[in-house]
């Protein structure tokens, strides 16, 4: 089957420089719009990933997530927030990209082009066939995260992917792939754009959807959550006060106590299912 690269393909858009602000970002607008469609039409592949991944975590095993350049920090951004938001460890959603932390903020040229770099770190983290591995590649072509998920299926490790390419070669070497198609970018082949917004949707998909799944979420509340800020304290404050109909003075001693919003609802409940 031919593969053809959307997403470097030229843009329906030309002499940019020579459009107005308001035309630009107009342009720019319209073309996001068309991204949530694309979604939509893979919303089945992200369904069987994040069904795959539910049952891998549910198992003890780990979520990683594989990318270069924006694919990769959007794999990080995603594994950094599970922590703060579901009071998960930290092992348990891992974001690595091609040319490690550096590329973070820096470019590292011809990390991508890598074959045998993203198994190696897989292997710092004692990879398993427990854990499931997310390749991220906007391409669909990105010889670090190919070589990763080749390696990973050799050893009877299951993998899933996200790309903006239909027919990839990096789908063809995940066990779950998805394929969202958001066409030309304005700015030809900067995947940033579009595409980069395409895998930022997808990426909340699976691990709020894989969260929830978890049991992390009650109700529609994040009561799992770290009280890392006077913020989220007051969230926490603000859910207790809703929940058990206390309070403010109350429900902050409640918190401050048991440090997390879930404890606190239980030792309020178990409190009063003893006394009754």
């Amino acid at each position: 089957m031919s593969f053809t690269k959307t997403t470097e393909q030229d843009s329906h858009y030309n002499h940019l420089e020579t459009k107005s602000i308001k035309n630009l970002l107009s342009v720019i607008n319209t073309e996001d719009q068309s991204v949530p469609k694309a979604v939509e039409k893979a919303l089945p592949q992200i369904e069987a990933l994040v069904a795959q991944t539910v049952k891998h975590l549910q198992n003890g095993g780990r979520l990683f997530y594989l990318g270069a350049g924006t694919s990769g920090r959007l794999g990080i951004l995603d594994a950094s927030e599970c922590p703060p938001t579901f009071g998960v460890p930290a092992s348990m959603v891992v974001g690595l990209i091609a040319g490690g932390d550096t590329a973070i903020r820096n470019a590292v040229e011809f990390a991508e082009d890598d074959t045998l770099q993203g198994w190696k770190d897989l292997q710092a983290h004692s990879i398993t066939s427990n854990d499931m591995v997310v390749g991220i590649a906007a391409s669909g072509t990105t010889p670090y995260v190919i070589a990763a998920l080749e390696d990973c299926q050799q050893q009877q490790i299951s993998t899933g992917c996200v790309t903006c390419n239909m027919g990839s070669p990096l789908a063809k070497v995940a066990d779950y792939p998805i394929e969202v198609v958001v066409g030309p970018e304005v700015v030809t082949g900067s995947s940033r754009m579009k595409a980069g917004t395409a895998q930022k949707l997808v990426l909340n998909m699976i691990t709020t959807t894989t969260m929830i799944q978890l049991g992390r979420i009650k109700g529609n509340k994040m009561v799992d959550m770290q009280l890392s800020n006077d913020k989220l304290v007051a969230r926490g404050v603000n859910m207790l006060m809703d929940q058990l109909t206390i309070p403010e003075p109350e429900a902050l001693q409640l918190l401050e106590t048991h440090k997390n919003v879930r404890n606190a609802l239980k030792y309020y409940s178990d409190g009063h299912t003893k006394n009754q």
